[in-house]
């Protein structure tokens, strides 16, 4: 009698089919749990909203931001990639180019338009905020952090470089206090009498920050510490005969830094042989200068500082918790990676320590040769209020109006 039974491979068919049928209806079922559990009838968020807690759920605000300018071109990309995000949209960012003494200055004097400080460097920390304890009576930084990094370098010509230390062997405020004082000047340092004096450049030490650091690096300099630089040594008479000495010789003083490092690449040696200056704005002219006046040679100073670039949220009368706020958000949106990488572009150290600043693409790969480093020196600590404004006084004595 022949068995009534269906064939094997025809059970394995019917098999499968159930199975897949079961999987199909568990992710259906499954796949509408999700979407139920992850939006409702009156969610009304998109996809290029942030789901960041702390992204902006206020109503719409403008912070005003006064920045040194040496931060100009990456600040003013950062506001425009900032303006694309969902924050961005209800956050207005004004930016408010002021040199970082005459920012602080404008704070104390009551200027409402600024609710964020970001000045070049903490050097005039102290002093601002004393300045500003004894007009309002409280601690002026609800919040700071660094955005990036920069220190001092002089930046010479190349073939008057290769000269000079040939002659001096090392470029140091010292060794360019010698050269202005010799009577006739690139005759008597290198046989070459058609490059006329000797030429050095910084910026006004009222009005910048890069002019004030090249004062207090000059000090560091001429007693050869690296901290604790006091009111006894810049009020030794030796130093500040040196000083004048040195200061005699500069050119006329400018009020920015990116202006008097584009001044030298735009006129070339006739207009300094050598400047002081932070490294990413030598860093942005080194490109400039090789089509047109030759190559430029960067050297670190043995004791050299930091500039910091803080961001300093002000706990002002005038700015809203909604401003403080606001301007907090922005502040972690400049230190994002992409962001960060971007003013490595414009020759700042990220303060992100995410970004690494070795690398093929890297400006301290690519402009290697002309002298730049990733170690700067022996980085001096900032000196107390008192030393600065002495060093200041000093300087506008030997100055007079200038």
């Amino acid at each position: 009698m022949a068995e009534d039974k269906m064939p094997f491979f025809g059970k394995i068919i019917i098999l499968v089919v159930i199975v897949g049928c079961l999987a199909g209806g568990y992710y259906f079922l499954a796949g509408k749990k999700s979407e139920n559990s992850t939006s409702t009838p009156n969610d009304n968020t998109n996809s290029t909203t942030s789901s960041n807690s702390n992204s902006w759920k206020g109503n719409t605000v403008e912070i005003g931001i006064a920045y040194g300018t040496e931060k100009k071109t990456w600040l003013e990309w950062a506001v425009q990639e900032f303006a694309k995000t969902p924050d961005g949209e209800k956050i207005k960012i004004n930016l408010i180019p002021k040199g970082s003494q005459e920012g602080a200055q404008a704070l104390v004097a009551g200027d409402k338009k600024i609710n964020v400080w970001s000045p070049a460097s903490s050097l005039y920390k102290e002093t601002f905020v004393l300045d500003w304890q004894t007009k309002y009576n409280n601690n002026p930084i609800l919040k700071e952090e660094s955005l990036a990094l920069t220190p001092m370098v002089f930046v010479m010509w190349d073939e008057r470089y290769q000269a000079f230390i040939a002659k001096k062997q090392n470029l140091t405020f010292t060794t360019i206090e010698a050269a202005l004082k010799e009577k006739g000047g690139w005759s008597t340092i290198a046989g070459k009498a058609e490059w006329g004096l000797f030429k050095v450049g910084h910026t006004h030490p009222s009005k910048s920050n890069s002019g004030l650091m090249t004062l207090v690096l000059m000090g560091y300099d001429y007693t050869n510490k690296t901290k604790d630089l006091s009111l006894k040594d810049i009020l030794e008479p030796k130093f500040q005969d040196w000083m004048l000495s040195l200061e005699k010789g500069v050119n006329a003083l400018t009020d920015s830094t990116g202006t008097m490092m584009k001044e030298m690449v735009l006129k070339g040696p006739s207009s300094y042989d050598a400047v002081f200056v932070y490294e990413n704005v030598a860093i942005d002219q080194l490109k400039n200068a090789q089509g047109r006046w030759g190559e430029l040679r960067v050297v670190y100073p043995k004791q050299n500082m930091w500039s910091d670039n803080p961001y300093y949220i002000i706990d002002a009368s005038w700015s809203s918790k909604d401003q403080r706020a606001a301007a907090e958000i922005f502040l972690n949106f400049l230190l994002t990676d992409s962001i960060q990488k971007q003013s490595l572009v414009h020759g700042f150290r990220p303060a992100n320590p995410n970004v690494p600043i070795k690398f093929p693409e890297s400006p301290f790969t690519l402009y290697e040769k002309y002298g730049l480093k990733i170690e700067p020196g022996s980085t001096c600590e900032p000196p107390k209020n008192e030393v600065i404004n002495n060093l200041l006084s000093l300087w506008q004595r030997s100055q007079g109006t200038r």
